[in-house]
């Protein structure tokens, strides 16, 4: 059911040609959204109203959904999910609130500051997935860091469903109405993206696009980006749980199999010194795949090349593993597991003992799970207020301060011969105005 590679005659020099890893040709996929995007560029709206037809058999007069019809998903929202959601906001709120920051104000000289002032994005199109399963969760995890970050202005965009009258799942826009965003569109993939990059007759341009998505939001992301910042190009969601004797194997195998239900490309890898509790982690994924719903995905997820049982021979190279795997979700089930997090370099978000299952960080821990996929983690972090503000430099010097500063501009504006630099400088000692 899944694969085995044993680390443990030594690690090689470059961990990630042996790590397992699914593969997503991004670059592939540009040239087949490249003419989705231009199509949206070009024709706007209407394109946007044909491609949704064409890709998900939804023919809609516009793409905006109807605030009537946001207030409704709200009022039918199961009382259960709703206070689940509302929970899962309050937690939320509670970490990115926290995030915000404060102007920095620097005296670099006497007379002389520079203070680094952070502004917010003005406009954001947040993504929310709707394909294999719908994703309520996503819509708190892109809107919550946005509003905290003070965004005046959020658009949501999920894939239209047939079932529901060509909206988006009442789930979705139930989690928006609870949001407070009702600046809702029934659009999916590519042409989402061009959407918000573009603007149509329905929906102004953004300055950004978040949210995780398929392979085809990911190649649109890759092609606009410039024209819009993004938040990352989310590929299939990871798990890498490092365990040792001490982990319980039926817990290792649910948080292993919890990853794989998401997508067949899904990679579940766990990390161990000890046979003994591969060998019962393997015993215990064949019993709980055959009790789970969605049991033919898991297993095909389980199978690929992109998950896998790794055998090293000691936490240090379980350490270096994870590393260089970078995972988007990594959890720790070890003896010594909080002082082995706080070692870890490269993780979207690191989950610390038998407690802290990636599960609690889709939904409720109060982080955010929009995270680094395919070995990002080494380079990028996972969105949060920090994703939605704009440190803008502001510099303030006084005349003496500037007087001062002069002979070290002259010199370095000489070295670079652009000596039009330093003049710009004396001229404000050469007779001039003050």
């Amino acid at each position: 059911m899944i694969s085995r590679i044993d680390l443990r005659g030594g690690l090689p020099e470059d961990l990630r040609d042996v790590l397992p890893r699914a593969e997503l040709d991004v670059e592939a996929a540009l040239e087949k959204v490249r003419p989705i995007c231009e199509d949206v560029r070009h024709r706007g709206a209407d394109a946007v109203r044909e491609l949704t037809a064409r890709f998900d058999g939804v023919d809609l007069e516009s793409a905006r959904v109807p605030p009537a019809r946001i207030a409704e998903a709200l009022e039918n929202l199961d009382p259960v999910v709703r206070a689940a959601l509302e929970e899962s906001i309050r937690r939320a709120r509670l970490v990115h609130r926290d995030q915000r920051r404060a102007d920095i104000v620097t005296e670099v000289v006497p007379g002389g500051r520079v203070v680094e002032r952070f502004t917010p994005v003005g406009r954001v199109g947040l993504y929310a997935p709707g394909g294999l399963a719908v994703y309520p969760s996503s819509v708190v995890m892109n809107v919550v860091p946005a509003q905290e970050a003070g965004v005046p202005s959020l658009a949501v965009a999920s894939p239209p469903q047939r079932e529901f009258g060509g909206s988006p799942h009442p789930s979705i826009l139930a989690a928006c109405a609870l949001l407070g965003v009702d600046e809702v569109y029934a659009v999916g993939g590519a042409q989402a993206v061009a959407m918000f990059a573009y603007g149509t007759r329905d929906c102004r341009p953004v300055n950004m696009v978040t949210g995780p998505g398929n392979i085809w939001v990911a190649a649109a992301k890759r092609l606009l980006k410039g024209r819009i910042g993004i938040d990352a190009e989310a590929g299939p969601t990871e798990i890498m749980v490092i365990a040792d004797d001490t982990a319980d194997p039926v817990h290792v195998a649910a948080d292993l199999i919890s990853q794989a239900e998401h997508d067949t490309l899904a990679a579940a890898v766990l990390v161990t010194e000890s046979p003994t509790l591969a060998e019962a982690v393997e015993r215990e994924l064949a019993r709980q795949v055959e009790e789970t719903k969605h049991r033919e995905r898991v297993a095909e997820a389980l199978a690929g090349r992109q998950s896998g049982i790794v055998l090293v021979a000691s936490a240090e190279d379980a350490l270096a593993v994870a590393d260089a795997y970078g995972a988007e979700h990594l959890e720790i089930q070890t003896a010594d597991a909080h002082s082995l997090a706080a070692r870890v370099r490269n993780a979207g978000a690191i989950f610390i003992g038998p407690h802290a299952p990636v599960s609690l960080g889709d939904y409720l821990a109060g982080s955010n799970h929009v995270l680094p996929t395919g070995g990002c983690a080494c380079h990028s972090a996972g969105l949060s207020t920090a994703t939605f503000l704009r440190g803008i430099h502001v510099v303030d010097y006084t005349r003496e301060a500037l007087r001062e500063a002069e002979p070290h501009v002259s010199a370095l504006a000489d070295a670079e011969d652009l000596p039009a630099h330093g003049a710009a400088v004396r001229a404000r000692f050469s007779g001039g105005r003050s």
